[in-house]
């Protein structure tokens, strides 16, 4: 279930409570009226399952609550009572399967953006690929990519793109163009003055076969990359965020940077342009299974409101004389 607190101005208490009155998978309804000191009005709060929340906040959302008011959401993990029992039967569908998507472009928004934050984490995964690949070590190159917080701003993108909202689209995409360079920059960087003291050397990419496949792009690479972009945007939209670290080690984004600025510090042109080819086929994979992915996960949740519409349709008819 999800947590929903609700800052109510005055004149449109009354518009609130009668939704949520009336509306199926609503459980535990509270009014404190004047608790609202900005906006001067009521605190309403209640639970709602997770399959009719989304399409519960998009109509306070028309009630012009977020505009006038404000609406918080928080997940519940445990909740006993014989309302969230009812709740759960009077809303059909799984909630693992149902969608927030207010909540998601929220989640993504805030991973995209370009931070300070962001920028550390990307060039220490870069740093880390560039060592891995100096070692010839997997184990290095597999941290690289669970450091790597490249995933937000693709997902971004795949939601932005899915959901019509071109900002959101549009700064993942700015996230990624002013990321990967600025990584890459520093890793450029630390494998010169490596090689100007003598940390490393050219001879060591020539010798590397731990991580040749970092450069050696293929058709599983695209097809790794699809299925990462979905089981990442199943993992996004489904708020199981542990799934999310399988598919930070299985794409080759990170590494492939790390190994490019490597390899062009030592002039080793293949392998730059095969590792500029692997981050590029990894890029767009998991953008384009994103995409996918979150077309088919909304015609469900359209699929499902119609047949949410219909059976609550059914059961006003049987209550009619």
């Amino acid at each position: 279930m999800s947590h929903l607190r609700l800052l109510v101005p005055a004149e449109l208490s009354a518009a609130v409570l009668a939704l949520l009155g009336r509306y199926p998978g609503v459980a535990h309804l509270t009014q404190v009226r004047g608790a609202s000191l900005a906006p001067a009005g009521d605190l309403i709060e209640l639970d709602v399952v997770r399959e009719a929340a989304d399409e519960l906040i998009e109509e306070l959302q028309q009630l012009g609550l977020s505009s006038a008011g404000a609406i918080c959401v928080s997940p519940v993990d445990l909740s006993l009572s014989a309302g969230s029992i009812r709740a759960e039967r009077q809303a059909p569908g799984n909630s693992p399967d149902s969608v927030i998507w207010q909540q998601v472009e929220s989640r993504t928004g805030t991973d995209s953006a370009l931070s300070g934050t962001f920028l550390a984490f990307l060039t220490i995964a870069a740093l880390l690929a560039g060592i891995g690949v100096v070692l010839d070590s997997p184990i290095t190159v597999v941290g690289a990519m669970v450091v790597g917080p490249e995933f937000g701003p693709l997902a971004a993108i795949s939601v932005g793109l899915i959901r019509r909202r071109p900002r959101l689209a549009r700064r993942g995409f700015v996230t990624l163009a002013v990321g990967f360079p600025v990584a890459m920059l520093f890793t450029a960087g630390a494998a010169w003055v490596g090689a100007r003291t003598g940390l490393v050397n050219a001879g060591e990419l020539a010798t590397n076969t731990q991580t040749e496949f970092i450069y050696k792009p293929g058709v599983l690479s695209l097809v790794v990359a699809l299925l990462a972009g979905a089981a990442g945007m199943l993992s996004t939209t489904s708020g199981k965020s542990a799934a999310l670290v399988g598919v930070f080690i299985s794409v080759t984004t990170v590494p492939a940077a790390g190994y490019a600025a490597v390899a062009t510090v030592f002039g080793e042109w293949h392998q730059v342009w095969g590792s500029a080819l692997q981050l590029l086929i990894n890029l767009i994979g998991i953008v384009v299974a994103g995409v996918v992915t979150l077309f088919v996960v909304r015609r469900f949740d359209v699929f499902r409101a119609a047949r949410r519409g219909r059976r609550a349709r059914s059961k006003l008819e049987t209550r009619l004389p």
